[in-house]
């Protein structure tokens, strides 16, 4: 028999913790929950989650904090939950390595996809897997990494290198918001400053990529913060 995935949250409110764990069980997944920073950590590293649901109010520590030292110690995915739905907010999160990022309040369908799109990309998920991806179909784009060639419907696309680097780290992350900040730093350097080259690329790429730029398909934009890839 399979193993319910086990989802650890992170949260003060026992009302929205609870809404939480009811969601949850009644959709195949464990819940186990912590109302402090402290504990939560305690627990992140006593049970070894499958995901973790994390909010930035905590009485004890800062949220910030708290996915500090979860990074210092694993890849587990993490999700923010969190009532603080500034740009600036988001960004410093996923920056910090949060794998998502929820604005409460939110619906049941928002937080179970988002969960779903975390487990495919935990560790032990991704354990499981031939390391070495060769190819990524999405829809009708698909990207050959071994040959650096991308195809759309079957036909070829002319991509330039800056091009396909941003396609390939976007269609890798599928799923996943990927900050300014951190496609910067992958395509360009640690010390990249290259946030109007980046609109640039991203602006040409969709061209080529998009039946409709301005209504994409595959290269989604979250405004202000970033850059996330479809993942049908």
């Amino acid at each position: 028999m399979d193993i319910q995935p086990l989802v650890l949250i992170i949260e003060d409110e026992a009302t929205i913790s609870g809404f939480m764990t009811a969601i949850l069980t009644a959709n195949g997944y464990r819940a186990l929950c912590a109302a402090s920073g402290r504990e939560g950590l305690a627990l992140a590293a006593s049970n070894m989650p499958d995901v973790i649901l994390l909010d930035l109010g905590l009485p004890d520590l800062d949220g910030a904090d708290v996915l500090r030292s979860i990074r210092a110690q694993s890849n587990t995915p993490v999700i923010v939950v969190s009532a603080r739905g500034l740009e600036r907010d988001k960004v410093a999160a996923l920056d910090l390595g949060a794998d998502d990022y929820i604005v409460k309040p939110f619906g049941t369908a928002e937080l179970l996809a988002r969960i779903r799109t975390a487990l495919r990309h935990s560790p032990k998920s991704m354990g499981s897997e031939p390391q070495g991806q060769t190819s990524k179909t999405i829809g009708d784009l698909m990207i050959d990494y071994q040959k650096r060639l991308v195809t759309l419907r079957g036909e070829a696309l002319h991509l330039t290198p800056t091009e396909y680097k941003l396609l390939a780290h976007l269609s890798i992350n599928a799923g996943k918001v990927l900050t300014h900040d951190a496609l910067i730093r992958e395509v360009w350097g640690q010390y990249g400053n290259e946030s109007h080259t980046l609109r640039v690329n991203m602006a040409n790429l969709r061209r080529k990529v998009e039946e409709n730029p301005g209504s994409p398909r595959y290269i989604l934009t979250e405004m202000g913060v970033g850059y996330r890839m479809a993942e049908e």
